[in-house]
């Protein structure tokens, strides 16, 4: 079939079908899709993970440093007044918390805030360093650079 005798019959066709020929028409590399796929499943693994730890802080299954009937009276506190009030610990130190039920939350927000450094390192990075594409490749590279400063704290941007 012609180029067009094809352009022809997706003009006839309505706006729906024409998306449908056109999504047809698009090969999406399998890295892509595989990256996709860990996205999808482990974003709902951690909103698993955030409602199930959040059901053990309200509900006093466990116990935790701040209970939830006192948590109101910090609400309006800046970040430094929270800190010094609470004695709770800051950066990295919410690791040797997690037996407390409100650090133990933090554990559904790290899985989703690693997931594009997971995805890039194990599946994008390697893939695109088969097919010898270093455009592509230089550009994970970079971004799982400056997302891991970021989370290191060693990229400091701002008042804090």
């Amino acid at each position: 079939m012609s180029s067009q005798v094809r352009a022809e019959n997706v003009r006839q066709q309505t706006a729906p079908e024409r998306q449908k020929a056109v999504a047809a028409q698009i090969e999406v590399p399998p890295e892509q899709i595989k990256y996709a796929n860990l996205l999808l499943y482990c974003s709902w693994a951690g909103i698993g993970i955030l409602m199930v730890t959040f059901l053990l802080y309200m509900s006093g299954i466990m116990g935790s440093y701040i209970p939830p009937a006192e948590i109101s009276q910090y609400w309006g506190m800046s970040v430094h007044d929270y800190l010094v009030a609470t004695g709770a610990p800051h950066g990295w130190g919410w690791l040797g918390m997690l037996g407390n039920s409100d650090y133990l939350n933090l554990i559904g927000i790290a899985l989703l805030a690693t997931l594009t450094v997971v995805g890039y390192v194990a599946l994008l990075l390697p893939a695109y360093l088969r097919k010898k594409d270093i455009p592509y490749a230089t550009i994970v590279m970079l971004e799982i650079t400056v997302l891991t400063l970021a989370a290191s704290g060693i990229l400091k941007v701002g008042a804090h």
